[in-house]
């Protein structure tokens, strides 16, 4: 247990900190992804809000950086893993980067502008890709961060890279979003591609498998697509127009086992529970999106993406007593790392920009907001670039508990490894933290960032100051919380 030398510093770390806010305030390969959009016009800050559960399985770690601006110099090249080259551009945009070390696909980036990537897995049928200089995969991702202002113009410059090296993985869903606008960026293994805006009044949820049904080619306001995406399916045999009726991309492109697996449509069906006017059977014929029956917060995000087998959204007659309840689990013990985030441009996007993050399963963890604009996350939220051995790995997460600020992703797995198979009085213990601590840093929010903005023209420094110490200040509140539940306080 954390001694209590350390407990009172803590304490009186975050004393001195809501003191200081007072005086500022009146002063001056994944498996089991999912991933959420929020229109603009259904968020309750009138600007997109996204949000992700990234789930491989351990041996993990999960890194936490704040990448600055770049300069590269003339003829200077991007390397592929694969061999491919192309040219860097002059400038790279700052970014938030969440690391996975040894994992190709799940990283996750914001970058200045507000554009965030993420994405989840989603297998096609494709088994005859076209791959030039030995594709791309990783980098796809990377390159949107460090070059797009836009969701859309993310969307264009991957096409342009998937239509130049080709995919390399079976299949997937980018989730490209900026302040203004959300897209599904649906790749297949090799040359082909289709993306689908989510309308501003609505949200879309996936979850491993593409979501994508019904396409107006022509609208390209809210469809882009790889020109032959039609004809190619239909040399395939995969899409007969006259007998299959109007292209849905769903059906053609998605691999039928992923397609018709209840642990995909099962746990996008979840999550539209929470939302939706009105209630949908459970099956794999799910809408891309749903208008909400109200304005959606943070918070409510935050619920979803802890949804577990245990939720009262689950109590339907679309679901027998034979079904397996946790396959419609949106949080599981997979989940490395969960975010939410704000994209507001109507106050500086330093400010406006904010990554709620968690790590472990949110079911029995808490959601720490950062600031774009602060330097960078506290040292605790970064180690080697590196997966970790399984030795070092179950090691770390099953030895004696010890809130350790300088580990956060080994202190909340830890945690997470002392909870499982706790009793249901002892989890809601944790979520009933969870719960203060979030709500007290929302209520915080908004004056903070009042404060903020007043002093971001004339003192930058000392706003982000501000926001980087209320981080932190919650942080520690977690590290906290979590010991205090683990002693029986």
């Amino acid at each position: 247990m954390i001694a209590k030398r350390t407990l009172t510093r803590i304490s009186s770390f975050i004393a001195v900190f809501l003191f200081t806010l007072i005086l500022f305030a009146f002063a001056a390969p994944c498996e089991g992804c999912f991933s959420i959009v929020v229109g603009k016009n259904a968020s309750v800050d009138g600007y997109v809000i996204v949000a992700h559960n990234e789930d491989d399985p351990p041996p993990q770690i999960v890194n936490h950086h704040k990448i600055p601006r770049k300069q590269h110099s003339a003829g200077e090249k991007v390397q592929l893993i694969n061999g491919g080259q192309l040219d860097h551009v002059e400038q790279t945009w700052a970014y938030i980067w969440s690391e996975m070390p040894g994992m190709l696909f799940s990283d996750s980036y914001i970058n200045e502008w507000g554009v965030c990537v993420t994405s989840d897995n989603c297998p096609s049928r494709e088994d005859k890709p076209e791959i030039s200089d030995g594709g791309i995969g990783y980098m796809l991702r990377r390159l949107v961060a460090e070059r797009a202002k836009s969701a859309r113009e993310g969307v264009l410059l991957a096409a342009r890279l998937v239509e130049r090296f080709g995919y390399i993985d079976s299949g997937r869903t980018y989730i490209m979003c900026d302040p203004d606008e959300g897209w599904l960026f649906c790749v297949v293994n090799g040359k082909h591609w289709l993306a689908q805006r989510v309308g501003d009044n609505e949200v879309a949820m996936v979850a491993n498998t593409f979501t994508v049904h019904r396409v107006d080619l022509s609208d390209r306001d809210n469809f882009l697509a790889s020109d032959d995406i039609i004809k190619y399916a239909v040399s395939r045999g995969w899409y007969n127009p006259q007998q299959d009726g109007p292209f849905d991309f769903a059906n053609v492109y998605a691999n039928p086992r992923s397609a018709s697996d209840i642990s995909n449509f099962g746990r996008q069906w979840s999550g539209l529970q929470y939302v939706t006017a009105r209630p949908f059977p459970l099956g794999p014929n799910l809408p891309f999106s749903v208008v909400p029956r109200r304005k959606l917060s943070v918070a409510d995000i935050m619920q979803i993406l802890r949804h577990d087998y245990d939720a009262k959204q689950l109590q339907s007659s679309s679901l027998t007593e034979n079904t397996d309840k946790s396959l419609c689990a949106i949080c599981r013990g997979t989940t490395q790392t969960s975010f939410v985030v704000q994209l507001r441009r109507n106050i500086p996007l330093d400010i406006g920009i904010v990554y709620w993050t968690c790590l472990a399963p949110p079911r029995t963890s808490f959601y720490i907001p950062f600031h774009f604009g602060i330097s960078d996350f506290p040292a605790g939220f970064s180690s080697k670039s590196r997966r970790p051995l399984d030795d070092l790995y179950q090691t770390s997460i099953s030895s004696a508990f010890q809130a350790d600020p300088l580990r956060a992703f080994w202190t909340f797995f830890n945690f997470y490894n002392k909870l499982r198979g706790a009793s249901d009085n002892r989890i809601g213990r944790v979520k009933a933290r969870a719960e203060i601590i979030e709500k007290n840093a929302l209520a915080l929010q908004k004056p903070l960032e009042e404060t903020a903005c007043r002093l971001y023209k004339k003192d930058k420094i000392t706003a982000m100051k501000i926001l980087s110490n209320y981080s932190n200040g919650i942080y520690l509140s977690c590290i906290e919380a979590m010991d205090s539940v683990l002693s029986g306080q």
